[in-house]
C-alpha cells in the first residue's frame, strides 16, 4: 500500500474500530442518555464506514493490478526489466504484513460486534486479495519500464515518474531523485533495478530526455 492510501485507511479504520469497541462492550453515551448498542442508525453507520473502506481498498487494488498489467506489455517500452531481488523480498515481506494487518482488523471488527460484519468482510476480502496478488505476481510480473514519456514501477505499489518538465536526475543514499519545475521532486530507490541493469537503465533514460535541459548527477 502507498503512503496516501495508508493514511486514508488509517483515518477510517480508527473510527470503525472505536465504534466496534463501543458497541461490542455496550459502553454508555452520556450526553444521549443511552448505550452505544442502542444508538439509532447503527447499521447504517457500519455500512457507511465499510463502504468507504471498500472504495479506498478497491482503488488501491485496481491501481496495482493495472500497473502490473501495463509493465508486462513489454513491447511498449524502450527498456523493461523485472524488479531486483532485494526489492522483491521487501515486497513479499510488506505484503505479508499487509495481509496480517487487514485480516486481523477484519477478525477484530466481527469479534467485537456482529453489527460490524460489512467492514469486517471488506478487510478480510482484501486480505485474501493481497495474498492472491502476491502469489500470482511475485515470480516475474513485478517490473520496471521506461517509455518516451515516463518511468513506471509496478509491484505492491505503483510509481510513475513523468519525464515532462524534468530538470535534474541525481542519486543520493541509494535513492534516485527526479527534480522538476516549481520545486517538485519525485523519487524511487535504486534497488528497484538489478545492479547489472542500472547502466542500461540510465543510458535508456538519458536517451528519452533533452540533455540540454536535464542535468544528470552521479548516474554514470
Amino acid at each position: 500500500m502507498n503512503s496516501f492510501i495508508n493514511v486514508l485507511l488509517l483515518l477510517f479504520t480508527f473510527p470503525t474500530m472505536l465504534l466496534s469497541i463501543y458497541v461490542g462492550f455496550d459502553l454508555p453515551v452520556e450526553f444521549l442518555k443511552t448505550t452505544t448498542a442502542q444508538l439509532p442508525y447503527l447499521e447504517i453507520m457500519f455500512l457507511s464506514l465499510g463502504m468507504i473502506l471498500l472504495i479506498i481498498s478497491l482503488r488501491r487494488s485496481i491501481r496495482r493490478w493495472m500497473g502490473v498489467r501495463m509493465t508486462n506489455q513489454k513491447g511498449k517500452y524502450k527498456w523493461n526489466s523485472k524488479v531486483s531481488q532485494p526489492r522483491k523480498v521487501r515486497v513479499i515481506v510488506y505484503t505479508f504484513l499487509e495481509v496480517a494487518v487487514l485480516g486481523s482488523l477484519g477478525y477484530a471488527y466481527y469479534s467485537l460486534t456482529h453489527a460490524a460484519w460489512f467492514p469486517a468482510a471488506v478487510m478480510l476480502f482484501f486480505s485474501v486479495e493481497s495474498l492472491i496478488f502476491l502469489l500470482i505476481c511475485y515470480r516475474n510480473l513485478f517490473r520496471i519500464g521506461i517509455t518516451s514519456k515516463a518511468i513506471l514501477v509496478a509491484d505492491r505499489e505503483v510509481t510513475v515518474i513523468y519525464l515532462s518538465g524534468l530538470r535534474q536526475v541525481s542519486i543520493s543514499q541509494q535513492t534516485v531523485y527526479f527534480d522538476y519545475l516549481e520545486n517538485l521532486q519525485m523519487a524511487f530507490p535504486t534497488n528497484c533495478v538489478e545492479e547489472n541493469e542500472r547502466e542500461q537503465f540510465f543510458k535508456t533514460l538519458k536517451e528519452q530526455v533533452n540533455r540540454d535541459r536535464v542535468l544528470f548527477k552521479n548516474v554514470d
